[in-house]
């Protein structure tokens, strides 16, 4: 396919196997709500047992023994609290962070123009990551809030149904600081998170394609793609988690009654940097590395169904 527009100009929309067109960008952005949507809600229970270990570490020493806890307090329903919101806010994240992924990575290719765009793709990959994630986390934060309160407040504090859960945050906005009050630490736990997870993938991807898979990306099967697909997603994932830990744990500790109205820097000094950045490491990396590694894997699938071919290559 010519890289060029009808005018005859370079144009980065035209590099793929279909023009990327409005169209292009929708179907991206429903395969982002898939791929975030799903995989987020699917991990419910391992996301209650890391939120309640960063808050209550004393009472909820490790993953098993955790959702042991929480089942015998609270019956199975205790393990899949949050369900509703972590599904809607990580679906719309999703819709923006994949499909806006995709629109801003297009347009800085196009400001930097043919030369620098093949020269600074790591850079490309950073700037539009980083724009979508921007967005993306405008529309989760208010669920992520509202999840965050349903996990953490001990049973029978606080409503768990999702409709009742967001009526209470409203109603209590002053001291939840809902519906933006954890935008800023959400924004320095994801945007460096979202990062790393683009660039790593994109540059692991290219590693399969020039080290391992040497011919053409074309010419292997779709199996092969997606099998490079979940390889580099679940690797991104592991280095992800180690990066963004210490702001994560901030961010659990923040819906904690004991630290309401503490700045984050107290929270951090109090808490203290060997324990933000190992609270919960372990189950963290086992779930962002499946989560990341099945996230570019149902998002790949669903370009691929749909004839827009796989992300990244050379």
């Amino acid at each position: 396919m010519s890289h060029l527009t009808p005018s005859g100009k370079w144009d980065a929309r035209y590099l793929g196997p279909v023009p990327h067109d409005s169209a292009y960008y929708a179907k991206c952005m429903l395969g982002g709500v898939l791929a975030c949507g799903v995989t987020h809600a699917g991990i419910t229970p391992l996301d209650v047992a890391k939120c309640n270990m960063q808050v209550n570490p004393a009472k909820y020493k490790g993953l098993t023994s955790g959702l042991a806890t929480l089942v015998r307090e609270e019956g199975q329903t205790g393990i899949w609290k949050g369900f509703g919101p972590t599904f809607v806010g990580y679906s719309l994240q999703g819709m923006f962070k994949y499909g806006l992924y995709e629109v801003f990575k297009d347009q800085y290719m196009n400001l930097a123009g043919e030369e620098l765009s093949n020269k600074y793709k790591p850079a490309i990959w950073l700037a539009g990551s980083a724009s979508a994630e921007v967005f993306a986390d405008i529309a989760l934060c208010p669920l992520e809030m509202t999840k965050v309160k349903i996990q953490t407040s001990p049973s029978g504090t606080f409503p768990t149904s999702f409709g009742a859960a967001l009526a209470e945050m409203s109603k209590t906005k002053v001291e939840t600081r809902y519906p933006f009050g954890s935008l800023v630490p959400l924004w320095s736990r994801q945007i460096p998170y979202t990062m790393a997870k683009f660039f790593f993938f994109e540059k692991i991807v290219q590693v399969f394609y020039t080290r391992v898979f040497t011919e053409p990306k074309e010419t292997y099967s779709k199996t092969t793609q997606l099998g490079v697909t979940f390889a580099s997603g679940y690797l991104a994932g592991v280095v992800c988690a180690i990066v963004s830990h210490p702001a994560d744990t901030v961010v659990s500790l923040m819906g904690k009654p004991a630290n309401k109205g503490k700045s984050i820097g107290t929270i951090a000094s109090e808490t203290g940097m060997v324990a933000l950045a190992t609270k919960g490491l372990g189950t963290r990396v086992l779930m962002i590395g499946t989560l990341t590694g099945f996230q570019w894997w149902i998002y790949d699938s669903f370009k691929s169904a749909m004839g827009l071919g796989t992300t990244g290559g050379k």
